[in-house]
C-alpha cells in the first residue's frame, strides 16, 4: 500500500476514535460529575522519499490520536436535600476517596454512609478527611451538616474535614472508570482551603445530550465517507497490480 492508502487509514481509525468518545460521552449524560471528553489528533509529518530539498518538496501527513481533552466548563447543580450529596463550587477541585489501587479523585458528590459509619462513594470507596483518614460519623447521629470549607459536624460534635484538592495541570489526571481520576507522579495535590461545598446538591454531567448526538450524526458520516475513501484506494491498488501482472 503507498502513502494514500495508509493516510486514509490513519483518518478513517481518527473517525473511529472521535465517534468512539462521543458515544462515551452520550452514555454518560446522567453519570454525577462526568465531564464531557473530546479527542486531539496531531499530524505525524513524513518526509517523502526522493524529493528535492527545496523544490517538490513535500510531507505527507498521518492523523495521530495524541490524547483525551476533559471539558472543564461548569455543570448543572442538581438540589437533592440529602444532606450527603455535595458539590464544588470551584471548578478546579476535587474530592479525595481511597480505593484499592491508591488515593482517587472525583467530583462527583453523591455520598452515603456505610455499615462503618464512614462516608463513602457510589462504589464504597472510603470519603477521605484533610488528615487522609476517612471521615466517620457516630452512630445514631440524626444530622449531618457540611459547611462551606469541608467541615464535617453533627450534633455530636465534629467530625472532621473534607479533603478537597487541585492540581496544577487538572488534564494529566488519569481517567479510572466514569467518576475517578488517579494523578501521575508529576502532578501533587494541592489542598483547597475554601473549596465552597455546597450540601444537599450534587453536581451533573456537563454533557449536552442533544449537542453530543448531532455530534455523533456528524462523526458518523465523516466516518463512512472515510470508508468509501480507503475502500476505493484498494479497488484502485487491485486495478494497479491487475494491469503490471498483464504487461508481464
Amino acid at each position: 500500500m503507498d502513502s494514500p492508502g495508509y493516510i486514509v487509514l490513519s483518518r478513517l481509525v481518527a473517525a473511529q476514535r472521535m465517534a468512539a468518545v462521543t458515544a462515551n460521552n452520550i452514555a454518560n449524560a446522567d453519570t454525577p460529575g462526568f465531564r464531557a471528553q473530546r479527542p486531539l489528533f496531531g499530524a505525524a509529518l513524513e518526509r517523502e522519499m526522493g524529493a528535492a530539498p527545496m523544490r517538490g518538496l513535500r510531507d505527507v501527513a498521518y492523523a495521530q490520536d495524541r490524547a483525551t481533552w476533559r471539558d472543564g466548563s461548569a455543570a448543572p447543580l442538581i438540589r437533592t436535600g440529602n444532606p450527603l450529596d455535595l458539590a464544588l463550587a470551584d471548578q478546579e477541585a476535587f474530592f479525595a476517596v481511597q480505593t484499592p489501587a491508591g488515593e482517587r479523585y472525583t467530583r462527583a458528590g453523591r455520598f452515603a454512609l456505610d455499615g462503618e459509619g464512614r462516608v463513602v462513594d457510589a462504589e464504597g470507596n472510603a470519603v477521605l478527611g484533610a488528615a487522609g483518614q476517612p471521615i466517620r460519623i457516630e452512630p445514631g447521629a440524626a444530622r449531618i451538616t457540611v459547611r462551606g470549607d469541608g467541615s464535617v459536624e453533627t450534633e455530636n460534635g465534629p467530625a472532621g474535614r473534607l479533603r478537597v484538592v487541585r492540581f496544577a495541570d487538572a488534564q494529566r489526571l488519569l481517567a479510572e472508570g466514569e467518576r475517578n481520576l488517579a494523578a501521575p507522579p508529576d502532578q501533587v495535590a494541592q489542598a483547597v482551603e475554601r473549596p465552597g461545598i455546597i450540601q444537599g446538591a450534587m453536581e451533573g454531567s456537563n454533557v449536552r445530550p442533544v449537542l453530543e448526538m448531532t455530534r455523533l450524526t456528524d462523526e458518523m458520516r465523516h466516518f463512512q465517507l472515510v470508508a468509501q475513501m480507503a475502500e476505493r484506494e484498494g479497488e484502485r491498488l487491485g486495478s494497479a497490480v491487475e494491469r503490471i501482472l498483464r504487461r508481464r
